[in-house]
């Protein structure tokens, strides 16, 4: 026998998972609820509502078609979140364009994309004018202001944005169409080659919205996010869709706060005056928050953070925690839309000592739901979940990226045997949670044994006159490759610390088997700062082209 399938009447509705479809509900159950942006900008989504419809015909009106792309060069703002429904909702393609990438990316991704207009803030026009002669699609520039005064100086610009809108029709008839039409575009920040075009579908991004609202409201885990909470992105939005937190906070109706181009005191005074309880960043963002003196004077004991893109230390984690705030690991990559996992806590770990705790919320993470993740050895075959045993992460899920925009071949790498291949190596421990240690292309392969660089990492930040360190491999004719680290030293310790002390500290790690002999590095050199990748990631590319001693000396 094979399947049934239900019986249909004729005229039945197949009801579309379309972006526009995340719209409704806060129109039913919230729709007095706030939009910030900085100290400038308040309105509703009522009014949310009629400015999307006004930008779908701003952009119709200048020409674009279903099936073009437009492009978004802006800080995090209002205007951001607008574009995340009004270009999709059209049947249209948003590109979220990474401008701090190298000029030569930047032209790149924007042709490759085939943007068609750009949606540019106005400080951000110096850096079009250095690719503008490289571009071969772009027809008109949308210009981004926050006080709507400037002219429009070029005859590529279209003109100001908010004027613009002023003069748009508040009604648009957003079509239905198939759940599987292209809704946005976004690009891998090529640490490794030539960016790689990432795309998603409507039905895609609605799973996926479904997908954190699950993960992050529906089980008694904590830390736990509703509709009451007051929401504020601290990472770019261009770096996949915000990590998709602006459609859940949509759907859910949630007061939204936009801080424009990070700067830490607006951040925490936003915080503050618009009681933020829930955002997300990098470590090296919360790391400068933690730092920062204004916070000593603030009560952070509301505010949930998810910490992504580099893996969340133990350091950092306690000092987070002792400001009060609620620090979580979450994982995922731009192929993955990006939820993968989340670091959260079970009902009964909440009872757990302060350092039991951490050692979980600096997890890599639990999978989320509908997220099936596992393990795996160089033949494909599934590894134990008991905590030491480390292989390939591969993952499948309803939102995941079916592949790369014209590029066949690396997109059937990425789903080799019909998963999807993270490119990461890590464990399961025993309670399910997932440990990344280390990218496959960065792990170091030294004396016929794997060591994790991130691991390793994590060791020397343990040291306490480290605040950064990063680690990277180098061949070596006796163990085949050595690794090498980079650090960088806390106030107060400038001077008073040598790499010779570090090197005893991963010692102690030795004796206790934590890590071999050959695991220590033979070289640590201390700088003052570690390159980081566009999204605030160590770039390992940029360690290893720009080392700062040379191989052939001794220790």
């Amino acid at each position: 026998m094979t399947v049934r399938k239900i019986e249909r009447a004729p005229l039945a509705y197949d009801y579309p998972l379309l972006i526009k479809n995340l719209l409704r509900p806060p129109l039913r159950y919230s729709p007095q609820q706030e939009i910030v942006y900085k100290d400038i900008i308040r309105y509703n989504y009522l009014t949310l509502e009629k400015r999307i419809a006004r930008l779908a015909n701003l952009l119709k009106d200048i020409g674009i078609k279903q099936g073009e792309t437009v492009g978004i060069m802006d800080w995090d703002s209002h205007r951001y979140l607008e574009s995340f429904f009004a270009v999709p909702m059209m049947g249209c393609v948003l590109h979220t364009v990474n401008f701090r990438r190298s000029p030569e990316n930047l032209a790149y991704t924007i042709n490759h994309a085939e943007n068609r207009v750009l949606l540019i803030n106005e400080g951000l026009l110096p850096l079009f004018e250095s690719v503008k002669d490289q571009l071969k699609t772009v027809r008109k520039l949308i210009l981004l202001t926050d006080d709507g005064t400037r002219a429009a100086a070029a005859p590529e610009i279209a003109g100001e944005y908010e004027a613009l809108l002023s003069q748009s029709d508040d009604r648009y008839d957003f079509p239905d169409f198939d759940e599987d039409a292209m809704a946005t575009i976004l690009y891998t920040t090529g640490s490794t080659g030539t960016p790689k075009g990432v795309c998603f579908s409507h039905r895609q991004l609605v799973m996926h919205t479904y997908g954190l609202m699950a993960g992050f409201s529906a089980y008694q885990t904590r830390p736990m996010v509703n509709a009451g909470d007051v929401y504020m992105p601290l990472t770019p939005m261009f770096h996949v869709h915000a990590w998709g937190l602006p459609y859940l906070f949509t759907l859910m109706g949630g007061k939204q706060v936009y801080p424009g181009k990070y700067d830490p005191e607006t951040i925490l005074n936003l915080i503050a005056t618009e009681q933020v309880t829930f955002s997300h960043c990098v470590p090296t963002l919360l790391h400068t928050l933690v730092n920062c003196p204004t916070i000593k004077e603030m009560d952070m004991s509301a505010w949930k953070v998810i910490i992504g893109g580099a893996a969340l230390s133990g350091d950092l984690c306690r000092a987070g925690l002792e400001r009060g705030i609620n620090l979580f690991s979450a994982y995922g990559m731009s192929e993955t839309g990006p939820l993968l996992a989340a670091a959260i806590l079970k009902p009964e770990m909440e009872a757990w000592d302060t350092e039991r705790q951490i050692e979980k919320r600096c997890r890599t993470g639990l999978p989320a739901s509908m997220v099936d993740l596992e393990i795996v050895d160089i033949t494909g075959k599934p590894i134990p979940h008991d905590g030491k045993s480390i292989g390939e992460v591969i993952v499948r899920a309803p939102w995941l990226s079916q592949g790369y925009a014209k590029d066949p071949l690396k997109s059937a790498d990425l789903w080799a045997d019909g998963w999807l291949h993270t490119g990461d190596i890590g464990f399961i421990d025993p309670d399910g949670y997932l440990q990344v240690t280390d990218r496959l292309r960065d792990a170091i392969k030294t004396g016929g044994e794997w060591i994790a660089s991130m691991e390793l990492e994590d060791i020397i930040r343990e040291h306490e006159a480290v605040s950064e360190a990063a680690v990277t491999a180098v061949p070596d004719e006796k163990w085949g490759e050595k690794p090498l680290a980079i650090v960088v030293l806390r106030d107060g310790y400038k001077g008073k610390v040598q790499e010779e002390d570090i090197r005893q500290f991963c010692m102690k790690y030795v004796a206790t088997g934590a890590l071999p002999r050959h695991g220590v590095p033979e070289k640590i050199a201390i700088v003052d700062t570690i390159p980081t990748t566009s999204v605030g990631k160590i770039s390992k590319k940029q360690l290893k082209q720009n080392l700062p001693f040379n191989l052939e000396d001794g220790p």
